[in-house]
């Protein structure tokens, strides 16, 4: 089975795909609508998104799956649907993505363990099911991603290490505080993921969302500092969103965007890509940059 870090080991940079929610809102997905839903209702416009970012360089697309664990799911009384609906969200990106690398994405449940909503054992039940459906779907890669809990990361790790014999990545979301440090939502601080995490044996670990890429090179500068070898994976917004008439926008173009590639990557990284708002544009800009360092 091909293997990310075997190329990674081999000093290439790789460019992983953008945004997915803000592309299928733009096809039509309407407010309270599931995404995963469309894995089998509109899964023409679900493997458009995947086959543009292939398109537009990427040497890794992701699936369809964010929200695809039972408890999210749960929202829209689709909990019982959870394999089928992540097996065909790996279905579908793994044929748009041709021989490039597929990562399954796994997102926060919405629960809130330290409030006792639920329990662990609850949590890792959901990751195993979800993982494990993307496994079979045909994905190279879990990707645990959007985190801000410590305890519930640590879950999904475990869970996907335990269950399927996919490579593991993690990346948590981090803002910065007023005195200029970044920590997660719940005030986790990338250092201390750094030394939580490598433990239970996530294969690359970085950030994602949150911030624009100049913002993520601190958050790199500080992971580095912590490890010089694991590989780090960031996946940026485009810019810091600006709400207007009703409406998020992600402001940073293209250009500016790519324009930040050099110092990020020297910073550390070793896969780039985006997260909300940015486009096929994007991610081809930013590969013409990274396929060049």
């Amino acid at each position: 089975m091909k293997k990310i870090t075997d190329r990674l080991a081999q000093g290439e940079i790789l460019v992983s795909d953008g945004a997915w929610g803000t592309f299928l809102h733009a096809k039509g997905l309407k407010p309270g609508e599931c995404p995963e839903l469309w894995n089998i209702e509109h899964a023409e416009d679900v493997y458009d998104i995947a086959k543009s970012y292939a398109d537009a360089g990427a040497d890794m697309v992701e699936t369809n799956s964010f929200g695809g664990s039972s408890f999210k799911l749960a929202h829209y009384g689709l909990d019982a649907r959870a394999s089928e609906l992540n097996e065909a969200a790996a279905a579908i990106s793994r044929k748009a993505a041709g021989d490039k690398f597929v990562l399954g994405s796994v997102g926060p449940t919405g629960k809130i363990l330290m409030m006792g909503e639920v329990t662990p054992e609850e949590i890792y039940e959901s990751f195993k099911e979800q993982v494990i459906a993307l496994e079979k779907g045909g994905v190279d890669a879990i990707i645990i991603e959007t985190m801000t809990d410590l305890d519930e990361a640590r879950l999904a790790v475990r869970a996907a290490k335990e269950n399927t014999s996919r490579e593991v990545i993690c990346t948590m979301t981090f803002q910065i505080t007023p005195d200029g440090e970044y920590r997660s939502m719940m005030g986790v601080s990338p250092t201390e993921m750094m030394l939580e995490l490598i433990p239970e044996g996530v294969d690359i670990i970085g950030a994602n969302c949150g911030n624009g890429i100049e913002g993520m090179i601190q958050i790199v500068h500080e992971i580095r500092a912590c490890n010089g070898t694991i590989p780090v994976l960031i996946h940026a917004n485009a810019g810091a969103p600006v709400y207007k008439n009703g409406v998020t926008l992600f402001p940073e173009t293209p250009e500016q965007t790519a324009g930040f590639v050099r110092a990020i990557l020297d910073a550390g990284v070793n896969i780039i890509g985006g997260c909300c708002g940015t486009t096929p544009e994007h991610i081809r800009q930013i590969a013409e940059v990274a396929h060049k360092h």
